[in-house]
């Protein structure tokens, strides 16, 4: 049952660690946190024997929590990013493909041969044949 309690008491410093770092110096928030739970008795005899230790500790920790935080950030930016212009990619090529099949099928219906058409669009017989929907045994 104490193991909870001395639990829950350092939830409640972190807590307000986390509260005054929003606002104000790491340095400062610490060290407000830790006198604020010394006088609410909240750890309060570890904090006063270990006051020095604790405060770096806690500077350490949350200086490196940050950096984690910014390093997942930016990961996740660059990959967001990364995926936008992949996607655009794909869409333009996407385009090229569905105009590249409106012409192939017009030049068709105007009775242009499956050859003429390949030379013209410099693609192959075979991709002339797929985007007008046709089997390349014809």
């Amino acid at each position: 049952m104490e193991q909870c309690q001395i639990l829950r008491e350092y939830a409640i410093y972190v807590a307000r660690v986390r509260k005054y770092a929003k606002y104000m110096q790491l340095e400062t928030a610490v060290q407000k946190a830790v006198d604020e739970c010394i006088q609410e008795e909240i750890l309060e005899e570890f904090l006063r024997k270990n006051r020095a230790e604790v405060i770096a500790v806690s500077i350490f920790e949350y200086d490196k929590e940050e950096e984690e935080r910014k390093l997942r950030k930016a990961e996740f930016e660059a990959g967001e990013q990364s995926g936008i212009q992949k996607g655009i990619q794909e869409g333009i090529q996407e385009g090229k493909e569905l105009k590249t099949k409106e012409i192939v099928n017009s030049l068709l219906q105007d009775g242009m041969g499956i050859e003429k058409i390949a030379a013209l669009l410099k693609i192959s017989k075979e991709h002339v044949l797929e985007l007008a929907g046709r089997s390349k045994n014809l």
